[in-house]
């Protein structure tokens, strides 16, 4: 027992020895006296020692390594910044191919028209919309004219569809009994305003044409050498002001539009949320888009409310757990209220004006301050000459042919 206890022992110490080398094997060795002869560690001692062979670890200084990651870091932003130059380009060219697409139809369906009601342009006729000296944008070869910058145009009118199809979209949520009456009635207002915003920003607001002939300053009834001259309206003395650009005498309440550059008989203003001049032809349109906006504004901001206080009361969520809940209902009356007051504002300024027959221009400059409205003929008459009477021709055709000089 003994001796195969010193064999198990000694065969210990030699793997000591080979496994952690010569000087941590005599520390074991140390800690292990007792059975164990001295002779026995002299063998040890004298038995060739294992050198274990050094291994490198491929670990880089820290210079090598914050300059890897400085390199990732790098590699990193470039793809970012090509990932984000190729949605660009690919954005620009979705955008372009639409644009073209646009014009395209655009052309089908004016030739389409023209070709269906046999008055199809000729080339060699030139004609007044061609020629014409304002600013004026004319489409279907002078049948529709707008305003020079239809920015607000297109503002007003995606703000009115994206507004009726948020709320068409996300109402039957919380009303799922009676959400379709209440989504038809808003697809009602929202083709009625839409309706309305195409015609007062389509037709002729009352364009006069210019004097081409020789100019008749002469004409002038004062001596003072002022282009001025004097009219008697109703028993009431106006001064007519001379245009220099259009070239005559302009009538009673009419004013030169600088943005359109043209001279309109009953001048309100220049709307440039539509992008056209409000005048006489066009001013009932207008009172009616005002009104119905006003009225699908409110509709939509009311039954949004309605609806976010439904969810409040279901979830138990304050105004901030709405962001998450329904974000879109919250722009749609962040968006509604303020263009409530703006439309609820503008209604009252213009029945106003309307129940005294009376301009937004001439409000503005306080034309009879000193003296009485010639043009006042009380409030229903002044109601339906300008709500109910017909519209006057437009003084300018712009689609007669022009006699063009050869040259």
């Amino acid at each position: 027992m003994v001796t195969a206890l010193q064999f198990s022992k000694s065969s210990y110490l030699d793997h000591i020895v080979s496994i952690s080398g010569k000087q941590e094997g005599r520390q074991e060795i140390q800690k292990m006296k007792g059975p164990l002869n001295i002779s026995q560690v002299e063998v040890i001692d004298d038995e060739e020692d294992f050198e274990m062979e050094p291994v490198a670890l491929p670990c880089p200084p820290p210079a090598q390594q914050s300059g890897h990651s400085l390199d990732r870091d790098n590699d990193t932003e470039k793809r970012t910044q090509v990932l984000r130059s190729n949605v660009a380009m690919t954005l620009a060219r979705f955008m372009d191919t639409i644009r073209q697409s646009f014009v395209a139809v655009q052309r089908f369906a004016e030739d389409l028209w023209l070709r269906q009601y046999g008055c199809a342009g000729n080339p060699d006729i030139t004609r007044v919309y061609q020629v014409w000296p304002g600013n004026n944008v004319f489409f279907f070869h002078g049948r529709l004219i707008c305003g020079p910058d239809p920015r607000g145009l297109v503002l007003t009118t995606v703000s009115i569809i994206l507004s009726s199809w948020v709320f068409a979209m996300y109402r039957e949520d919380d009303l799922p009994q009676d959400s379709g009456l209440i989504t038809a009635f808003s697809l009602i207002l929202t083709v009625t305003v839409l309706v309305n915003l195409f015609l007062v920003s389509t037709i002729d607001p009352g364009i006069i044409p210019r004097n081409d002939g020789s100019c008749i300053e002469e004409t002038a009834g004062t001596s003072d050498g002022t282009r001025r001259m004097r009219v008697t309206v109703n028993g009431v003395e106006l001064k007519l002001k001379y245009c220099r650009i259009c070239k005559f005498f302009r009538p009673p309440r009419s004013c030169h539009c600088a943005i359109c550059d043209n001279c309109v008989e009953k001048f309100d203003h220049h709307c440039p949320w539509i992008g056209q001049c409000i005048a006489l032809r066009n001013y009932r349109f207008y009172l009616t888009f005002v009104i119905s906006a006003l009225i699908f504004f409110v509709y939509v901001f009311a039954f949004s409310c309605r609806r976010i206080h439904q969810r409040m009361l279901r979830t138990g969520t304050g105004f901030l757990g709405m962001l998450k809940n329904c974000p879109e209902t919250l722009a749609l009356v962040s968006f509604s209220f303020p263009t409530i007051l703006f439309l609820g504002g503008l209604t009252i300024l213009h029945v106003f004006l309307l129940a005294r027959n009376q301009t937004g221009y001439e409000n503005f400059r306080q034309s009879y301050m000193g003296s009485q409205n010639p043009f006042d003929r009380g409030m229903p008459s002044n109601i339906m000459e300008v709500l109910f009477e017909p519209l006057p021709p437009s003084r300018v055709d712009f689609r007669a042919e022009v006699m063009m000089p050869r040259g």
